[in-house]
C-alpha cells in the first residue's frame, strides 16, 4: 500500500501543514514530513504560535536571551516567529525550486489587531516581507473589508499573499478580483508575473460548527422548515467548497485571466483550511476525502496528517455531486437561513479568536520577559 498523502499529488492536490513549533524544526520532524509524506507548505497564525510558544518550553531559552538584550515583548514575539518562518522556508526551498515557484510556501500572518486597518496591514506586510527575506514566503491578510485593498496593493507590489479567514462565496469572488487587479498592476508596470503567488484559504469545519446546532433545532421543531433542512446537517461546508471550486474554474477560464496567463501569471489556488473534524459524529477525514481536486491545497493539522496517512482513500472527488451542492445551499435559503450572514459572523469570530490568542501570547511573553529580567538583576 502506498502513502495516501503522497498519492494526493497525482490528483493535483498539495498538502500543507497547519502547525508549526520549533521542536518540530529542531528534531527533524518537519523535514521528515516533507521527505516521506510530500508535505509541500506550512501555514501559521496567531493561534498556532500561541500554542507553540505559550504551550511549550521550546522557546524559553530564546526568550531569556532576547529579554536580556532589552527587547520588548513585541520585539521578542517577532524575533521568535521570524526565525521559525525563515528556518521553515529554508526547509521548503528545495520544493519551491524544484517546482519553479509553484509550491513550497510558508505563511506568516500580520497582526490580527490590523484586520480593520488597511494601511497598517500593508505597512506590517512590507516589514515582515523584508525581514523574513525569503521568496517562498506568503504574507497572510484576512478577507475583511479592510483586507481586500491591502491584498490588491501587495500583489501589485510582487508580495505573495495568503488570504485568510475566508468563509463566504461572495467574499471569495472579491478576493479573486483583488488578486487579478494586483496582477494587472504588475503587468501595467512591465514587471514579471511568473513568480507572483497567492492562495485563497477557505475555512470549512467552522461553517458546520456554527450551522449544525441551528439546523438541529429546526429539525426538532418540525414543520415545513424541518423538511427543507433535511440532509444539510454537516454538509454546508463541503457544499460551499464545491461551489467555490466551480467559481474558481469559471473565473480563471475568462479572458481577464487568460491575458495575464500569457505573461506568466498563475491562478490563485484554493486552499481548504480548518479541516480537522470538530464533531465526533463525523469521519476524522471528513474535510479531506470529498475535496480532492486539481490545483487545490488542503492544509492539515498534524493529527489529521497522521490520520489520513493511516486510512485515507485518495480519489478525484471535488467535482462529484456539484449539482447537489448548489441545491443544498439553495435549500438553506428557502428555510430562511442566510448563508452570507452566517459566514460574516464567522469572519468576525475568526478575527476575535486570533486577537484573543495574540493577546494571550503577548501576556505570556510579558511574564517570561519579566521573569528573565528579574533573574538578570538578581545575578
Amino acid at each position: 500500500m502506498g502513502n495516501p498523502l503522497i498519492e494526493l499529488e497525482s490528483f493535483g492536490q498539495s498538502i500543507w501543514m497547519d502547525f508549526l513549533r520549533r521542536s518540530a524544526i529542531d528534531s527533524g520532524e518537519l523535514k521528515q514530513l516533507i521527505d516521506q509524506d510530500g508535505v509541500s507548505g506550512v501555514t501559521s497564525n496567531p493561534s498556532i504560535f500561541e500554542k507553540a510558544i505559550a504551550g511549550s518550553h521550546d522557546y524559553d531559552e530564546a526568550v531569556l536571551t532576547l529579554a536580556r538584550q532589552g527587547k520588548s515583548v513585541q520585539e521578542i514575539y517577532e524575533a521568535l516567529t521570524v526565525e521559525d518562518i525563515q528556518r521553515t522556508a529554508d526547509l521548503f526551498r528545495p520544493v519551491y525550486d524544484r517546482l519553479d515557484g509553484k509550491d513550497g510556501f510558508v505563511s506568516l500572518e500580520v497582526s490580527p489587531t490590523l484586520a480593520g486597518d488597511t494601511a497598517g496591514s500593508i505597512q506590517e506586510a512590507h516589514r515582515l516581507w523584508k525581514k523574513v527575506g525569503r521568496p517562498n514566503l506568503m504574507i497572510k491578510i484576512p478577507a475583511t473589508e479592510a483586507g481586500l485593498p491591502a491584498i490588491r496593493q501587495l500583489i501589485g507590489e510582487g508580495i505573495n499573499v495568503n488570504i485568510t479567514l475566508l468563509f463566504g462565496l461572495p467574499s471569495y469572488r472579491q478576493v479573486v478580483d483583488a488578486y487579478l487587479a494586483g496582477l494587472e498592476t504588475l503587468a501595467a508596470q512591465g514587471k514579471p508575473l511568473d513568480r507572483s503567488a497567492s492562495v485563497a484559504s477557505f475555512f470549512l469545519s467552522r461553517i458546520d460548527t456554527l450551522a449544525d446546532p441551528i439546523l438541529k433545532k429546526i429539525r426538532l421543531d418540525g414543520g415545513p422548515r424541518a423538511e427543507l433542512v433535511a440532509g444539510l446537517y454537516g454538509e454546508l461546508a463541503i457544499a460551499s467548497a464545491k461551489v467555490a471550486y466551480q467559481i474558481y474554474q469559471e473565473i480563471f477560464a475568462q479572458d481577464r485571466f487568460k491575458k495575464l496567463a500569457q505573461k506568466g501569471a498563475r491562478t490563485q489556488r484554493l486552499l481548504w483550511a480548518s479541516t480537522s473534524t470538530k464533531n465526533p459524529e463525523f469521519s476524522d477525514v471528513k474535510y479531506v476525502e470529498p475535496l480532492i481536486g486539481r490545483d487545490t491545497i488542503n492544509t492539515l493539522p498534524l493529527e489529521t496528517i497522521h490520520l489520513y496517512r493511516d486510512h485515507g482513500s485518495p480519489a478525484l472527488s471535488l467535482e462529484d455531486n456539484v449539482e447537489q451542492a448548489y441545491q443544498k445551499l439553495d435549500q438553506l435559503g428557502l428555510a430562511g437561513l442566510d448563508m452570507n450572514f452566517l459566514t460574516k459572523q464567522l469572519e468576525d469570530e475568526g478575527v476575535e479568536k486570533f486577537e484573543k490568542a495574540f493577546e494571550t501570547l503577548m501576556s505570556v511573553l510579558g511574564e517570561k520577559r519579566e521573569a528573565a529580567m528579574k533573574k538578570t538583576v538578581e545575578r
